[in-house]
């Protein structure tokens, strides 16, 4: 049992309720909730002075917490965290949510890119937020592979998928490449290579290399190993990260604290710090979840939510994921149910394409 459901298991019947309705009250209003406002909306009738106390107990436990010199109170990250694990009520899936999503994945166009630019699309139209969109690499078979040298320190690596698909790839090749190593580097890999993903590729080139050593030159051997570890990169590993919705976090926003936070969020994710880790967060399981301020490092400067899903391909394997992103007040009951939905027309619309 986490540490907060033993304290909610601990709590009474009237701490549980004043907390609940705090936090209620601060995702709706993203103002503090004063003991006045709780007398008119509590089950059984307290006075304020009761409220006040029980308040404060709550502020002990670390679970609210009274900013500036107001008598309110909000919740901390840890009372977030304890109120969405084990309090939060999701709500279904409204008929004009899900229509509003199905029409806009429904959208002409059914190229991988524009189904991933129609999602962020959809996520940030629906929920009034800002969508992340973390879109898989291409996974066509490939058909030709070729070394380019562009100077004494670059060379690019030239894929060719079997459905047309080309991407261009730059590296640093071992020093004293020649015409003829990059020629005989390309010949291995293609022999290889023909009919495989690069992810099927990546599984059988390393034993290759060990076991044909001999066949190869030097150069060729390091040049094949040099290209391969660009496709390994931590951070190539997806192709894009999409996202849409700036303007809905700004607006009505006008304290210069929020809005520094805003763009330390969106100048983390223009550089995709740690984005590699953004899809492993979803790795524990399928389904929703729910990462509050620090407890998602590519959030942590910017103090912001992120409700995230993991959606797969037709061998079930994750392949990327979609979420929202907002501040901490963000509304988990409705939300939650929009993302799971979202992630799974994503993985079915990849399903019927292939």
């Amino acid at each position: 049992m986490s540490e907060g459901a033993k304290i909610l298991e601990q709590m009474n019947d009237r701490s549980r309720e004043v907390f609940r309705r705090v936090v209620e009250g601060y995702l709706e209003s993203g103002e503090p909730v004063g003991s006045r406002t709780l007398t008119r909306t509590m089950s059984e009738k307290v006075s304020a002075a009761t409220i006040r106390n029980v308040m404060q107990d709550l502020e002990y436990l670390g679970l609210l917490n009274s900013p500036h010199v107001s008598a309110g109170r909000i919740p901390t990250q840890q009372g977030l965290r304890m109120f969405v694990d084990g309090l939060l009520e999701i709500s279904d899936l409204t008929e004009d949510d899900r229509t509003r999503i199905d029409s806009t994945l429904g959208r002409k166009g059914n190229e991988g890119g524009s189904l991933f630019d129609r999602v962020g699309a959809a996520l940030s139209g629906a929920t009034h937020g800002a969508s992340v969109v973390l879109a898989p690499k291409h996974e066509a078979p490939i058909k030709h592979l070729e070394f380019v040298s562009l100077a004494a320190d670059r060379a690019l690596v030239v894929i060719v998928f079997a459905d047309g698909h080309v991407e261009n790839r730059i590296f640093m090749p071992p020093a004293g490449q020649t015409p003829s190593s990059m020629r005989e580097a390309a010949n291995f890999l293609n022999a290889l290579a023909e009919g495989k993903t690069l992810s099927a590729l990546r599984a059988s080139i390393a034993k290759e290399i060990a076991a044909r050593r001999r066949e190869l030159d030097v150069l060729a051997a390091d040049l094949v190993e040099s290209g391969l570890a660009i496709w390994e990169n931590e951070g190539e590993r997806y192709e894009r990260l999409i996202v849409r919705g700036r303007a809905n976090l700004l607006g009505g926003t006008t304290e210069a604290e929020d809005l520094e936070r805003i763009r330390i969020l969106f100048d983390d994710l223009e550089r995709k710090r740690d984005i590699a880790e953004f899809l492993e967060l979803t790795d524990e399981g399928e389904g929703v979840r729910i990462f509050i301020g620090s407890e998602n490092k590519l959030f942590s400067l910017s103090g912001s939510s992120l409700v995230v899903s993991p959606y797969m391909n037709a061998d079930r394997k994750i392949i990327g994921a979609v979420g929202v992103i907002g501040p901490t007040r963000l509304n988990y009951g409705r939300i939650v149910p929009i993302v799971d939905y979202t992630a799974q027309m994503v993985g079915k619309l990849l399903t019927d394409q292939g």
